[in-house]
């Protein structure tokens, strides 16, 4: 997965949908591509599963990494049935 500001917005329904969809598929390993203030590189952009944005701005590294994080870990929640993504 390549986060780019050019990718999808996906609310974390879909992200979780996603990421289940390749867990059952049998994905072993989820690696992450976080894009800099310009972008990835159009090869990198290509080869990846599934390329998304977190909105239209640019952001961090390090605060994209907390970000990816919470999305990973809500997730999880939404997968596991936990109420935790609408408290």
């Amino acid at each position: 997965m390549a986060l780019d500001e050019r990718g999808k917005a996906l609310p974390s329904e879909a992200f979780a949908r996603q990421v289940g969809a390749w867990r059952d598929g049998g994905v072993a390993d989820l690696a992450f591509v976080i894009g800099g203030a310009d972008g990835l590189a159009e090869e990198v952009r290509r080869r990846a599963s599934l390329l998304i944005a977190f909105g239209p701005m640019t952001w961090p590294h390090m605060m994209v990494r907390g970000m990816l994080a919470e999305q990973l870990y809500r997730a999880q929640q939404i997968l596991a049935g936990h109420p935790y993504h609408r408290v």
